[in-house]
């Protein structure tokens, strides 16, 4: 995994309005998952410190939990390397794959019986939002997560 990062000395919003972004080429094999994961925990303790914003446990699990399912799946399914690119705001968190297969993938109908394939139903059930592009060679995916933590009902 190659990180790049782009931004200035951190005090301005990149001009598409994100405070900080990173890219990483993942080569699909071995430990991409868990590298993955850790340079996502780097980038939000970058954010946090660097730009004084409030990362909870829960949007760190959730970003994490988003990370592995979307570049599990780019690895399982598409030849050739994946990248993530990983770009926060003052709101939100968003983590973009890419990988060379175009086949734009869908969630299942609910089957309790299931034995995996459930990570677009859990992607979409974390997501603030959620977009897939189909480009010229492959697809890119992006899911949002909200910084701010949901009111408690308690």
């Amino acid at each position: 995994m190659r990180p790049h990062a782009d931004g200035d000395d951190g005090a301005h919003p990149l001009p598409d309005g994100h405070l900080m972004r990173a890219g990483y080429a993942l080569d699909g094999d071995g430990p991409c998952i868990s590298d993955a994961r850790r340079h996502t925990a780097a980038f939000l303790d970058k954010a946090r410190t660097e730009h004084g914003l409030t990362v909870s446990e829960r949007v760190r699990d959730l970003t994490a939990l988003v990370v592995s399912e979307l570049v599990t799946n780019a690895c399982k399914y598409a030849p050739g390397p994946v990248l993530m690119e990983l770009r926060v705001s003052t709101g939100s968190v968003d983590i973009v794959v890419w990988d060379s297969d175009p086949t734009v993938p869908a969630a299942r109908a609910a089957d309790p019986d299931r034995v995996g394939q459930h990570g677009m139903e859990i992607i979409k059930a974390v997501a603030e939002e959620l977009f897939i592009e189909q480009e010229p060679v492959g697809k890119r995916i992006t899911a949002r997560i909200a910084l701010a933590d949901a009111p408690s009902l308690a």
